[in-house]
């Protein structure tokens, strides 16, 4: 199977170079940059992803080849339009893995990681968690209504390739219909914002047309303060990987009932009973 990731990694370090100099070159007061210690833990974070996806993947495979065999029809690979359906079924299930994963804590523990970097540039997009297992359920109906597992596969890697692009200080707002269509550098650093109106906001894979239709679209207004709202103050790979297992651990232990421990697992982050 054809693995556009893995062909993209080239491109990504070179474009990771190229920024990190733009920086030295052209330096803007008000952009972080680059810091050494942040930009190796994302990469770390990055090639741990790649390491556990190696074996992970070949569940998934299987799960959505045994989905697609038990699909009442088999969508064509050499039509047009199933390409398109794919486009915009990917970017639905999309969406709502990534809403549900910054609403559920117990997702939120993997997905964490992503947003656990203060600063905010290509190296960001390689921060990737080391627990990937909880976005399998989310592209299965793709599988269950007739899309072949290689071209599921496909289509969410073009839009982790199109998303590492847009983890950028270094490029302004694009042309408005752009904007309004398009995930852009703009719109996806109000989500990695922890301000308060920019949490929770403009979850959209490529298009961000889903935040505006469902109410999470937020734009860029003041500046972004980038990272979670309690930073976890380490660079260690491992710590960043497994920090909010550790709370959710410590939680469950100290929970005075069965629904508190509930509600640590399946309520929003930072949720506590109300005694």
């Amino acid at each position: 199977m054809f693995d556009l990731i893995a062909h993209a990694i080239p491109v990504f370090v070179l474009c990771l170079a190229l920024e990190a100099a733009s920086f030295h070159l052209l330096p803007d007061d008000d952009q972080l940059g680059y810091q050494f210690r942040d930009a190796r833990t994302s990469v770390l974070m990055g090639l741990g992803n790649v390491v556990v996806n190696l074996g992970w993947k070949l569940v998934v495979v299987a799960v959505y080849a045994a989905a697609y065999l038990a699909a009442p029809v088999h969508l064509p690979a050499d039509h047009p339009l199933t390409w398109v359906a794919l486009f915009f079924a990917d970017e639905i299930a999309y969406y709502w893995y990534h809403r549900t994963h910054h609403t559920v804590r117990v997702f939120w523990a993997s997905h964490v990681v992503h947003h656990s970097s203060e600063f905010y540039n290509l190296s960001t997009a390689l921060r990737q968690p080391w627990t990937p297992f909880s976005s399998l359920p989310y592209w299965l109906p793709l599988a269950l209504a007739g899309f072949p597992p290689w071209m599921i596969l496909l289509q969410q890697s073009v839009s982790l390739v199109y998303q590492f692009f847009i983890h950028t200080e270094r490029v302004a707002t694009l042309w408005r219909p752009l904007e309004f269509v398009f995930n852009t550098p703009s719109h996806h650093r109000v989500h990695h914002g922890s301000n308060d109106r920019y949490l929770d906001k403009n979850y959209g894979g490529i298009l961000i047309i889903w935040d505006r239709l469902f109410g999470t679209f937020e734009p860029e207004a003041e500046r972004v303060r980038y990272g979670l709202t309690k930073n976890i103050g380490t660079f260690n790979p491992a710590r960043v990987a497994t920090h909010e297992w550790a709370s959710i651990w410590r939680d469950l232990r100290g929970a005075p009932s069965w629904r508190a421990r509930g509600g640590y697992l399946f309520r929003g982050p930072g949720w506590a009973p109300a005694d």
